[in-house]
């Protein structure tokens, strides 16, 4: 992807822990067939232990060197991604809104997650039992390729990040990026940065993007992004972390 390889550095991270991650858990260790989230999925907020999460990963930002530190940030629309990084920020004394040259929050629609259409809320129990046509159908093609009716496929997701990335390129070159997003976007932009195939990423989407894990790329200076670290949750973990 040769516009995203002009930006100096491309940070990436999952929002904090929400109440729709806590509802999922519960319904898949009760063997529910939905989640029983009760907002749109736009709406699903942080919970008391993600907005700690964003804490957490606000001072591990803010002890950035100079060289390293975001000069853009840029969030989905989603509630728990933008308290994510509205809290982050705040954590730091070069970006936080109060500061005198604190950055300006952006948002992008092309951020937000996944869109699940009918199979919205429901968990894999709940799709084979609700639409047994459909999980056979996701299972011929395979999670890479499968729409949803009314939703995205992996697909999908990887040509509206193909143009996120373009304008980035454009209107940050050579700038050092933040993005707030949720585990797909991170995981597709990993497909997208390093050339991956449809099986390399299927096998890497595997392990489950921490939330409020890092995922970092350094530009070479010769027009690639180097990977720094992955899914890296070591400051959320170590003592006095969240």
């Amino acid at each position: 992807m040769a516009g995203v390889r002009a930006l100096q550095w491309l940070n990436l991270t999952r929002h904090g822990e929400s109440t729709g991650n806590l509802a999922w858990r519960e319904a898949e260790r009760a063997g529910a067939e939905d989640a029983g989230i009760p907002e749109r999925d736009a709406d699903v907020p942080l919970s008391d232990l993600g907005r700690a999460q964003a804490e957490t990963l606000g001072r591990r930002l803010a002890a950035l060197p100079p060289d390293e530190r975001p000069t853009m940030v840029v969030s989905s629309p989603y509630l728990r991604a933008l308290d994510t990084a509205r809290i982050a920020l705040g954590q730091t004394s070069w970006a936080a809104p109060a500061a005198p040259d604190g950055l300006r929050l952006r948002v992008d629609e092309r951020l937000r997650d996944r869109e699940q259409g009918v199979l919205q809320g429901l968990t894999a129990r709940g799709v084979r039992r609700r639409f047994p046509a459909e999980a056979e159908r996701a299972a011929r093609l395979g999670k890479f390729y499968h729409r949803p009716p009314g939703g995205e496929s992996w697909a999908d997701l990887a040509l509206r990040l193909r143009s996120f990335y373009r304008d980035l390129a454009a209107d940050a070159p050579g700038g050092r990026v933040l993005v707030v997003a949720h585990d797909a976007i991170v995981v597709v932009t990993r497909y997208l940065v390093e050339e991956l195939t449809e099986q390399e990423i299927m096998q890497i989407e595997k392990e489950p993007i921490g939330n409020c894990s890092l995922t970092r790329w350094q530009g070479d200076g010769g027009g690639a992004l180097r990977p720094v670290c992955y899914n890296d949750s070591t400051h959320l973990t170590a003592p006095g972390g969240g």
